[in-house]
């Protein structure tokens, strides 16, 4: 019987799949891509001679080739923490769920499997911008601050290398990156050996430097909305500059947003830290939008919906953060 391993190509999904694999090894056919490419599961030939595992990829948005699947006999294991809709009740899917703002698929695995490779899911988690649960998990281990920084730091590369609108835009195909992983079974062997962690860090630093010079376009009480230009550099780094002013300013909302050579935009909205809540509400509101609570995305939001976009953004996250004021939302994030 022949296995497809079905994974998005961030962090969370990359980590969570290197867990499971460590655990139970298992020949499969890869099937991923950039940060985007969500609806995966279409993928996958229907037939009654395979089965699936799912991570991190959205049940509702693969709702329709999932139930294919169902029906054609496949058995489905399903890891996942985005908005999800309704669990579909069949015998042969064993759904692993939770879409609360303080988990990620990583952290799914890794309580799926005890623990047994805990470091993987903390950079999973890490990757994942969720930087308490990430802290917590690695309390558990006897590390050092420098190896916990280590893991943050990794995570967050990896993560970077999953945004852009096609895998031209990457440092590294997703599932090439996975497979130089996945020789590992500790992250820190892993990025001495591997010169490819280096050039992602190296890479994201650039780009993120050039991110920091920019203004938002809009300057919101409840957030900024800021749009980068058609430029390789700016797909690439829009999600982990999203992360980053999230961090910053963890009372506040944020939207990135990056431009294609026919005006047409990818949105990646982060929900304030301090209250993670509707990023995904807001969008759902436009054709192309999902995610869970904490942070979302639109794939393709038209130039003239802009404006729209706007007006639902503030609406979204306007009892975030009432004491903030437009004053204090232009001040530009430390560069440290």
């Amino acid at each position: 019987m022949k296995h497809f391993d079905v994974f998005n190509g961030d962090a969370d999904g990359i980590c969570a799949l290197h867990q499971l694999r460590l655990e139970k090894p298992l020949r499969s056919s890869l099937i991923t891509g950039v940060k985007r490419d969500v609806e995966l599961l279409a993928r996958v030939p229907v037939s009654s001679d395979i089965s699936v595992t799912v991570l991190d990829i959205s049940l509702d948005v693969n709702r329709t080739a999932l139930l294919a699947l169902l029906q054609h006999g496949v058995k489905v294991e399903y890891f996942d923490h985005h908005f999800s809709g309704a669990i579909p009740a069949h015998p042969n899917l064993r759904p692993y769920i939770d879409t609360t703002p303080e988990t990620c698929t990583s952290l799914l695995v890794d309580r799926h499997l005890g623990g047994q490779h805990r470091l993987w899911a903390i950079v999973g988690a890490y990757g994942d911008n969720l930087l308490h649960a990430a802290g917590t998990l690695a309390q558990s281990r006897t590390l050092q601050p420098e190896q916990v920084e280590q893991l943050r730091e990794l995570g967050e590369s990896i993560n970077y290398n999953a945004y852009g609108d096609t895998e031209a835009d990457l440092l590294i195909p997703p599932a090439r990156l996975y497979e130089k992983l996945h020789r590992y079974s500790d992250p820190f062997t892993f990025v001495t050996n591997e010169p490819i962690t280096q050039a992602l860090r190296d890479a994201r630093r650039q780009d993120m430097e050039l991110a920091q010079r920019l203004r938002p376009d809009a300057a919101l009480a409840c957030g900024a909305i800021y749009v980068l230009p058609n430029e390789p550099w700016a797909r690439r780094v829009r999600g982990a500059f999203g992360n980053f002013l999230a961090t910053s300013f963890p009372d506040r909302a944020h939207a990135v947003l990056s431009e294609d050579v026919q005006g047409i935009y990818t949105v990646s909205v982060r929900a304030p830290l301090a209250n993670p809540y509707g990023a995904v509400d807001l969008c759902r509101r436009f054709a192309s939008g999902g995610g869970r609570e904490a942070a979302a995305g639109i794939g393709r939001l038209p130039h003239d919906r802009l404006r729209e976009f706007t007006l639902a953004f503030e609406e979204a996250f306007v009892n975030s953060s009432q004491v903030q004021t437009i004053s204090t939302q232009t001040a530009r994030p430390s560069t440290q």
